[in-house]
């Protein structure tokens, strides 16, 4: 044995032997050592037995200690890194960390999003207490731009990272809903329905016809699914990309923006979270119908307005002016009836949540199961989500990567809701059941108005399941350093199935039907990289070849006229009459795209890219089209003249680029649609025979609808780190809008899509975070965003306006254009002839003494003046407290909304119930803000009004439980909170919600919801 191991004491150093290995052996209690030459083996003897390892046996050793800012305050999430290795950990809520290292001569690093890397040895023991200094530059910040990753310090387009953990604990089933007002530039809608996704659009509109929503890339393939679909707790980080010269990578598709989404990955040691939470829902405004008193006295005053021209009319007993379908011959129906009640309740969400998750040199993992019931305010109004996730990477090789990131949810939509226009307006005298329960479907005797609840009193099934899986592998390859590969799989797959049975419908003889579609696309994507620096030169070059398929088809059977519908939609066959309807398409893409990012001496950046896309329904002869950018940053306080104390960083970019939107498919083509029992054979006397015409006139010249737009920013920090941000001024032009053109219908045709003009967007915007208190264990934090865009029509057909599809050079593609007015006529005035008292008083702009068509004029616009909003972060020791607010200003005529009510006396008028509270004219009231007359006006303008609010839109009280707590619980974390959602709303608009485009006094609006709610987040 001697000839084969050598004590320790008498081992032969390493350095003469070259490329051998030492290999020890534990022999009877005694440690032995065996150098073999160019091969790693080594050997333990315990008794008879000797076994072979891939590495030489050592002590094994644990580190542990706590991570923290320069005030003290615990860092979560730090990444600790036994250098030179893939052994890693991560720290917890309370900045702690554990890792277990082969011996003392290591290395950690300690490394964390906004702070310096820290690098330690172990010493001075093997617990440590590590201070990580705040990066003022932000250099080690690292974003998603687009097929790669960049440091924030070489971005030189306007990107900016939304702010996901300030509304983590806020009731948003979307993660859209954590979007809105978060990112300077980014315009995200409300949420006005269970489930449902807000719109999302980034700076101004730039299309007519074209699509105008923001491109959804997931883990970097494109997403055509609902956003309802996605757990927001799996989504780690959204990057926006704003401007052409950072959406150039994505080309046709990217006008609008670009939000790069990235789902959690597993870190650290394992762990298990468990969230739960319930929020209350309801309305953030107070409108209701009028009951029964309010009710009877709104009919007598409609009645009144006779009396404008006669004065000796004498106003009848109501008995005698009300509709004659909610009196008997008893007189008036004794009902006080509340309709809006009984088809609202009071809403809620409920949310679970599931995860576990970890990381080890070879393979990180996160699987997670959510689910999520809303039922929201308005009857059947429901949302029930049941997600899965699972993100697995693995490290085959040192050269090698594979993993997959996939999530399926199964989203429940059942339940069919009333309807809301009929809710207010039916009246309070009648009741929608009959004393055994039945629905009464027409309430009134005297007209042929449905009772609401038969639109939701019936059978409605229906159910989407989404599906997404990323399959990927990367290669680095050992024989260049920086070159790598990665191909990218990408699947979305869709069902949808809606089915109802209505016993009321088809004039009460019952009607049933069932809808299925399915969707699927795939994403086929390679991307080849090399990432070098020599010396001063920084390069990182990327090549992409990538094609994306999508194809869609849709079945609907109906059936009506049922002897009884037991069966309901489950046996149409049983309808006395039965049709059906399909449809499907399939369109693909094909895209290139090559990009190069320098740097010179970290202080000088540029950014290049070219990409071609190429899009099926475009027309043969441009199918293809290019989309170039470049842009330039140049990181000034790197310079050596540069001597401004109080400025620690400054980087100013500049880029330009050009990207592009799709046409709807077949738009290009001559579309068919069906035209009915509309064709005559013969001399006409026999029947009539189902048909098709043409539609859509084609047009083989259709081009691509692009965006050149020009970018100027700075990135600065400032004070010594206590205030940072990003300024960016823009300024875009779109040109060949796609829009369809209403042509003659003596051609055979209704449209054809064309390029027909350009819009220009020119904006500003700016985000401020300051740290304003860091001191004592307090920290107080506050992020300022500010932007504001002006969007102009600056080319149509010819030089003229479009005056019938309300599109006029020089201003914006949301004018309101309408006549204006300076009040209500009153009695007494000289009233002209067409109008009375309690009409709106229209004037002649043009003074050519007429009113008429020629007197409307420009008078405001849909769009904002400009949005701001502002986040306050409070810490102290475990309490964590934060509110968020939220607005969308006008000035003087922008942000403005339909408000408009008029009333006459009329027949429906008098039998509908209306909306309470609303400040109408009359004799006695002559400054009444809307018109109510005898008859109407020969103009009745719309009553535009300011929609501009100011809205405490979230806020939010955490406590972390304390770590000698936890430690005693067996816990890694956990925390309860409290929060408020859309609490407070000030407004001068009238209605529903202002953000609500159509919420004014509009019955059938749905109302923007409030609540508060309460959860707890623990770790294992």
């Amino acid at each position: 044995m001697n000839k084969i191991f050598t004590p320790i004491k008498h081992r032969r150093s390493l350095k003469s032997v070259k490329q051998s290995v030492s290999v020890t052996a534990l022999i009877s209690g005694v440690l032995f050592t065996v150098i073999l030459p160019g091969k790693a083996w080594s050997a333990e003897w315990s008794g008879t037995h000797i076994a072979k390892h891939s590495l030489a046996l050592q002590q094994i050793e644990e580190v542990k200690g706590k991570v923290a800012d320069a005030k003290g305050a615990p860092l979560p999430g730090v990444s600790v890194k036994v250098k030179g290795t893939n052994i890693a950990s991560v720290t917890d809520q309370n900045g702690n960390f554990r890792i277990r290292v082969a011996d003392k001569n290591v290395i950690l690093t300690f490394s964390y999003t906004g702070f310096v890397t820290q690098e330690k040895d172990l010493s001075a023991g093997l617990e440590l207490n590590v201070v990580l200094a705040e990066d003022n530059k932000n250099l080690t910040e690292v974003v998603v731009v687009g097929y790669g990753q960049q440091k924030k310090a070489t971005v030189t387009g306007a990107i900016a990272r939304a702010n996901l953990e300030a509304f983590r604990d806020a009731p948003n089933t979307n993660i859209g809903q954590s979007l809105q007002g978060a990112v300077a530039g980014l315009n995200v809608g409300p949420v006005t329905q269970a489930g449902s996704t807000p719109t999302i659009r980034v700076r101004g509109q730039n299309t007519l016809g074209g699509n105008q929503s923001a491109l959804i890339i997931l883990d970097g393939i494109q997403y055509n699914g609902n956003l309802s679909a996605i757990n927001p707790d799996d989504i780690e980080s959204i990057d926006v990309l704003k401007d052409a010269s950072s959406t150039a990578v994505y080309g046709a598709q990217a006008a609008n923006g670009v939000l790069l989404v990235t789902s959690r990955k597993g870190k650290g040691e394992p762990r298990i979270n468990f969230t739960t939470s319930y929020a209350t829902q309801t309305p953030s405004s107070d409108l209701r119908p009028m009951n029964r008193a309010e009710y009877l006295e709104y009919v007598k005053a409609l009645d009144l307005t006779k009396s404008y021209t006669n004065p000796n009319y004498v106003q009848p007993d109501i008995t005698v002016i009300a509709d004659g379908g909610v009196k008997n011959a008893n007189g008036l129906l004794p009902n006080d009836f509340n309709w809006f009640d009984q088809g609202t309740k009071r809403g809620y969400i409920n949310e679970y949540g599931l995860s576990v998750s970890g990381a080890s040199d070879k393979i990180n993992y996160l699987i997670s199961a959510n689910y999520t019931n809303q039922s929201n305010f308005i009857k059947n109004d429901l949302f029930k989500r049941k997600s899965a996730r699972a993100n697995i990477e693995g490290k085959v090789t040192d050269w090698l990567t594979v993993g997959v990131q996939t999530f399926a949810a199964f989203n429940n939509e059942d339940g069919a809701e009333p309807d809301k226009t009929t809710l207010f307006r039916t009246s309070p005298l009648l009741v929608p059941y009959d004393a055994n329960g039945n629905v009464i479907v027409q309430p009134y005797s005297t007209s042929q108005d449905i009772n609401p609840f038969s639109n939701s009193d019936i059978d409605n099934f229906e159910r989407h399941n989404f599906y997404f899986a990323n399959l990927y592998s990367q290669i680095n390859f050992p024989f260049l350093e920086g070159l790598s590969y990665r191909v990218n799989f990408g699947n979305n797959g869709r069902t949808d199935n809606i089915y109802i049975a209505n016993p009321y419908g088809a004039s009460q003889t019952g009607s049933a039907s069932k809808s299925t579609e399915q969707y699927y696309d795939y994403t086929l994507d390679n991307i080849l990289t090399f990432n070098r620096k020599i010396n001063k030169h920084g390069i990182t070059a990327t090549l992409l070849y990538g094609s994306i398929d999508r194809r869609d088809e849709k079945t609907v059977a109906n059936a009506t006229g049922f002897t009884r519908l037991t069966l309901g939609y489950n046996n149409l066959g049983l309808g006395a009459v039965q049709t059906t309807a399909s449809d499907g398409y399939r369109e693909s893409l094909n895209y290139q795209m090559a990009r190069i990012n320098y740097t010179f001496d970290d202080r000088y950046i540029f950014t290049g890219t070219v990409r071609r896309d190429g899009f099926s329904a475009f027309a043969e002869n441009n199918k293809y089209a290019v989309f170039p950018s470049a842009s330039l940053g140049w990181i000034v306080t790197d310079e050596s003249f540069f001597k401004v104390p109080a400025v620690q960083y400054l980087k100013i970019r500049a880029g330009y680029g050009v990207s592009g939107n799709q046409v709807q498919r077949y738009r290009s083509l001559d579309q068919v649609a069906a035209s009915g029992y509309n064709y005559i054979f013969g001399d006409g006397n026999s029947n009539t025979q189902f048909g098709q015409r043409l539609r859509n006139l084609g047009n083989p010249n259709l081009r691509w609808e692009k965006t050149r737009e020009l970018n100027v920013g700075a990135d600065f920090t400032l004070f010594k780190g206590r205030l940072s941000g990003a300024l960016d001024v823009y300024s875009r032009q779109t040109k060949d809008l796609l829009f369809n053109v209403n042509i003659p219908s003596v051609t055979g045709f209704e449209t054809i899509t064309s390029n027909i003009g350009g819009v220009s967007n020119k904006g500003i915007e700016l985000t401020l975070t300051s740290t304003n208190i860091n001191r004592g264990g307090f920290r107080w934090n506050t992020t300022f965003n500010f932007s504001r865009n002006v969007n102009k029509i600056t080319e149509l057909l010819g030089n003229g306006d479009l005056i019938n599809s309300n599109l006029f050079i020089g201003h914006s593609i949301n004018s309101f254009y309408d006549y204006r007015y300076n009040g209500i006529y009153n009695i007494g005035e000289t009233i002209p002839a067409g109008y009375y008292p309690g009409t709106r008083r229209v004037i002649d702009t043009n003074g050519d003494g007429v009113v008429n068509t020629q007197d409307r004029v420009i008078v405001g616009s849909a769009d904002p003046a400009f949005r701001f909003s502002v986040l306050n972060s409070f810490d102290y020791k475990n309490f964590t407290f934060s509110f968020f607010i939220n607005s969308v200003q006008g000035g003087g005529s922008g942000y403005l909304g339909d408000n408009s009510q008029s009333l006459i006396l009329n027949d429906n008028n008098i039998r509908w119930n209306n909306i309470a509270g609303i400040d109408w004219w009359s004799p006695t009231n002559p400054n009444g803000e809307y018109p109510r007359s005898q008859v109407s006006p020969t103009f009745n303008p719309r009553y535009f009004k300011s929609r501009s609010f100011v809205r405490l839109q979230d806020i939010t009280l955490s406590y972390k439980f304390p770590e000698p707590l936890l430690k005693s619980m067996r816990m890694k974390g956990l925390s309860i909170f409290a929060s408020g959602k859309n609490l407070v709303t000030w407004t001068d608009w009238k209605g529903w919600d202002p953000e609500i485009a159509d919420g004014g006094l509009n019955m059938g609006a749905r109302p923007l919801l409030k609540g508060v709610s309460i959860g707890l987040n623990a770790t294992f």
